[in-house]
């Protein structure tokens, strides 16, 4: 069986996610000891031997809904969003002359993945419809990769997933160097996910059960405030902007 929660495992809250996995565990009564790391998401998701995964919203619509089962949707308490939700900020160094989302029309845009709801579909989405153009978008990889391209001058905005700004904010220091000119619209947050063979209703009892009996710290530091369930069809109506080769 495999137990992935990589969307959020920055290395320095890899031990709040461990030990949020091990109350899963003891209060379904199965399950494989450790989280899986080591292996691509996608295999990961599209396993049948998956029992518990997290996804993003772009890969859950575009290739992922009729493939496995979602269980529930984790609530982060970001501001200004619904129960469930959460939206990206766009970030530009702190001595940038932007000043708003339209400045950023003709510079060089960063972001995560292709597959990223929070860094490239809601991002771009958002600009597309405030008339903003990027010189350039190119992939970093991960959110903490674009961060640091902003900060570091290769680039000259990125959009992050504002649980992901938290975690970076407290554990990176470039992320000091930035700040925020915008925020995206919010989307239904990041399902967790299990294969079709998996009855979700026990995972959910036990994901909330592990989220009452988590430490307080650990609480914290993973953001998390409960579960919420969002039908399938509000993830399937969010916009998916065109590829980034094609926009670009």
């Amino acid at each position: 069986m495999i137990a992935m929660l990589g969307m959020y495992d920055h290395p320095a809250i890899q031990g709040a996610n461990d030990r949020y996995w091990a109350l899963i565990r003891d209060h379904l009564g199965r399950g494989p000891e450790t989280l899986t790391r080591d292996r691509d998401f996608w295999d990961m998701w599209l396993s049948p031997d998956l029992l518990l995964g997290q996804t993003c919203g772009l890969p859950y619509r575009s290739r992922l809904h009729d493939k496995v089962t979602k269980i529930c949707t984790p609530d982060y308490g970001l501001p200004d969003c619904p129960a469930g939700h959460y939206k990206s900020c766009f970030v530009v160094r702190k001595d940038s002359d932007v000043r708003t989302l339209k400045d950023l029309d003709g510079l060089r845009m960063v972001y995560n993945e292709d597959v990223s709801q929070s860094g490239w579909a809601g991002p771009m989405a958002h600009l597309r419809a405030n008339g903003v153009t990027p010189a350039s978008a190119e992939a970093t990889g991960a959110h903490v990769n674009s961060m640091k391209a902003v900060a570091e001058g290769r680039a000259d905005f990125s959009g992050i997933d504002g649980i992901t700004w938290n975690t970076l904010l407290a554990h990176e220091p470039a992320a000091d160097t930035l700040r925020i000119i915008d925020w995206t619209p919010p989307t239904p947050g990041l399902p967790y996910i299990t294969s079709l063979s998996n009855d979700p209703e026990p995972l959910e009892k036990a994901i909330q059960a592990a989220i009452d009996g988590l430490a307080p710290a650990d609480r914290e530091t993973l953001q998390l405030r409960g579960i919420v369930n969002i039908p399938t069809e509000e993830y399937l109506s969010v916009e998916t902007p065109p590829h980034p080769a094609a926009a670009a």
